[in-house]
């Protein structure tokens, strides 16, 4: 993010806008929207201009641009189709510290305006800092056909009621849930339907009846994915924009972090080798203290909870304290990775068969099922294979694979920043060096291997 998005109060504030066409006059209708107060500074004006100024909606300062006419400012907009002029105006805003826009000139600005939504009270703004404006605009018509006007209404009988639901629950957590609770309701069914009177009714009665201390915490055992946040559930996205904690590993992206409340508290527990923040135990038992404080505890895990993800050890303790807890799988790396590599895991010509492996060191060793492992027409999934993987070559080698079995490494799969790498059982070992891969890692070993060349489709390399 290259600048901070802000909604400035500038109702009856003096505002300055440079030009006299049609852009000038989108810019004018807008901030006279917000209730400025506006000048308008160009030796011409077209005729719509020229109708607000005759009314006496706007001033109109009939010359051309000097930097005295900024005196007083609350805000400048240049929008003439003089490059000079327009680099005039940025500068002597920008020298008396004014926030100035130039239209179409995102060097020349130090605030942009996004493309808008008002459904008054509630105006959404998308911006692409000035990158892409016609974009912006797009999105701004996505969001418009799925933002019933109704809306507005609904945050207007909120604030009427603003006042009453602080009084009743002292504490901005128990208002929070309250509120979620009627906008996840009937309440705004009937809004939306236009019986705004049983709605007020309905909200009424809602608070009257609505316990003060609504304390019931909660834990919610979110799969996180592989690492696109596209590939979250529905669900899973509810659970994160609702959580007063958010309890997350190291395998969780930051694109899926991005995602999560924003005012949520944020802990991280996560692991790497050797490299323990919080051993497990002690992550079992902050989930069933925060949750016991009367929080909604978000448990965010890369892949699924449930794969080699110890979700099952947090959801017995949990269930030793008496804690309510959801639990939302997530796709699970094996399934996710190897399809952003263009590796199908079972295929009728190469593998019937697909087995999920940990490779994690325990005492410096690797213990696994060799001969299970050593089955044909099946496909190997190593997690968290990456430090003991010329162990596992060589083993499989040992046991009798063919050393030309081919391998891949999938690093941040399903991520812009994934990396593959492919090779044999016997040359891997050199290539991971060479590549310098880390974790985290997704190894793939079996004759699906071979289709990547043909089947890849991801390659953010490229």
């Amino acid at each position: 993010m290259q600048a901070l998005p802000i909604f400035i109060n500038i109702i009856n504030q003096h505002c300055v806008v440079i030009g006299g066409g049609e852009v000038a006059s989108r810019k004018v209708l807008m901030l006279l929207k917000a209730q400025a107060a506006i000048t308008l500074v160009s030796p011409v004006v077209n005729h719509e201009l020229q109708t607000l100024i005759d009314a006496g909606t706007i001033k109109h300062l009939q010359a051309s641009f000097a930097p005295s006419q900024l005196d007083g400012a609350r805000l400048i907009i240049a929008a003439t189709d003089d490059k000079a002029v327009n680099e005039a105006v940025s500068i002597a805003s920008q020298n008396a510290n004014i926030p100035v826009n130039v239209v179409d000139a995102p060097a020349l600005c130090t605030f942009t305006m996004g493309s808008i939504i008002e459904r008054s009270p509630i105006v959404i703004a998308v911006s692409s800092e000035g990158n892409a404006p016609v974009l912006a605009r797009y999105i701004r018509t996505k969001i418009e056909t799925m933002l019933p006007a109704a809306y507005g209404r609904i945050a207007g009988i909120a604030g009427d009621f603003r006042d009453q639901v602080k009084a009743k629950f002292t504490t901005t957590q128990t208002r929070r849930i309250f509120w979620e609770g009627i906008l996840q309701g009937p309440f705004v069914e009937r809004v939306l339907s236009g019986q705004e009177q049983a709605a007020r009714t309905f909200l009424k009665e809602s608070l009257q009846q609505a316990d003060n201390n609504m304390q019931q915490g909660e834990v919610y055992l979110v799969g996180g994915g592989p690492g696109d946040p596209d590939l979250l559930t529905f669900r899973a996205l509810r659970l994160m924009q609702q959580c007063d904690v958010c309890v997350y590993d190291k395998l969780v992206s930051p694109e899926v972090m991005e995602l999560v409340r924003r005012d949520a508290e944020l802990i991280y527990v996560g692991k790497a080798r050797d490299q323990h923040t919080m051993p497990q135990e002690q992550i079992n038992e902050l989930l069933a203290s925060l949750a016991l404080e009367g929080k909604r505890v978000l448990r965010l895990k890369g892949g699924d909870p449930f794969i080699f993800g110890r979700g099952g050890e947090e959801i017995d303790t949990l269930m030793q304290h008496g804690v309510p807890f959801q639990v939302v799988p997530g796709i699970t790396a094996a399934s996710g990775v190897s399809s952003y590599a263009g590796i199908p895991l079972t295929h009728r010509d190469y593998a019937q068969a697909c087995l999920f492996i940990t490779g994690h060191l325990k005492d410096g060793a690797v213990d696994l099922d060799w001969d299970a492992m050593m089955r044909p027409n099946q496909t190997l999934v190593i997690y968290m294979g990456l430090v003991s993987l010329d162990t596992i070559c060589q083993q499989l080698i040992k046991n009798g694979m063919s050393a030309d079995m081919p391998i891949a490494i999938v690093q941040q799969g399903t991520t812009p920043r994934q990396r593959v790498v492919v090779g044999t059982l016997l040359d891997m070992p050199d290539k991971v060096k060479l590549a310098q891969l880390k974790a985290p890692c997704l190894t793939i070993i079996g004759e699906v291997v071979r289709l990547r060349e043909k089947l890849n489709w991801f390659n953010p390399e490229k």
